[in-house]
């Protein structure tokens, strides 16, 4: 459940374009204040809470990992076509849209994983990651939609990129809370330092550059706005 309330920002983002499309700048804006709020939840939510549980050797390697790993997959799907996935300039129009799903996918992928494991202990979910992915979606979704629709992809495949890729999400958030419900305190610490790894390459990969490139010269201010925000929900959760 809380995967797929996490999720519906994707749903939200490209409602909002479909109904009235934004100017880049302030898609750039957006998703520096994601970028930002995303940042935040990888420090203070899992690599801080992750050197609770494990040696810094181990989170060092996990994080290395999830980087690796993020890394690859994504240059093996830019190689089928869906580079450029959530660039708003319509760069999609030369890419393959099953590529571009599968993506999509790969994204959101670790931080739903994460999101369930925050529930293994007994413990409410965690209010900062959940806002953390919901913000950080919201201008992924945006600027996609926007890239999408300029490069011809109809309504109706949209709808079904998207709500696929939100049905995945809450399904991946379940596998977190399942797969690691039982583990040890070592065994989160390496999932947390490895969906770390993913989280940061994806950012520096997909949103810091779009965001930096149509934002203009307060980016950079944005950005530490939504890393000041998530910080709080953070603080005010612990």
């Amino acid at each position: 459940m809380w995967g797929l309330v996490a999720s519906s920002s994707l749903l939200i983002g490209a409602g909002l374009v479909l109904w009235r499309p934004p100017g880049k700048r302030l898609i750039g804006l957006i998703m520096a204040f994601g970028a930002g709020v995303l940042i935040s939840a990888v420090a203070y939510d899992l690599v801080e809470d992750a050197s609770t549980r494990a040696s810094g050797w181990v989170l060092l390697a996990g994080t290395a990992a999830g980087a690796l790993t993020f890394f690859g997959g994504d240059l093996l799907i830019d190689r089928f076509g869906g580079e450029g996935r959530k660039r708003s300039t319509g760069v999609q129009a030369q890419g393959q849209g099953g590529a571009i799903a599968l993506g999509t996918v790969l994204d959101g992928i670790p931080e739903s994983v994460v999101l369930g494991s925050t529930l293994v202990g007994g413990g409410g979910v965690s209010i900062a990651v959940l806002a953390a992915i919901f913000l950080s979606n919201l201008p992924e979704a945006m600027s996609a939609t926007s890239g999408l629709v300029q490069a011809g992809t109809s309504r109706g495949r949209l709808w079904l990129l998207w709500g696929g890729t939100t049905a995945v999400s809450a399904v991946a958030a379940g596998v977190g809370y399942v797969a690691l419900g039982s583990a040890s305190g070592a065994t989160v610490a390496v999932v947390q330092a490895f969906a770390a790894g993913a989280l940061l390459t994806m950012l520096v990969d997909t949103m810091i550059p779009e965001a930096t490139e149509f934002g203009g010269p307060v980016t950079g201010l944005v950005t530490v706005l939504g890393f000041a925000t998530a910080f709080g929900l953070s603080a005010i959760s612990g």
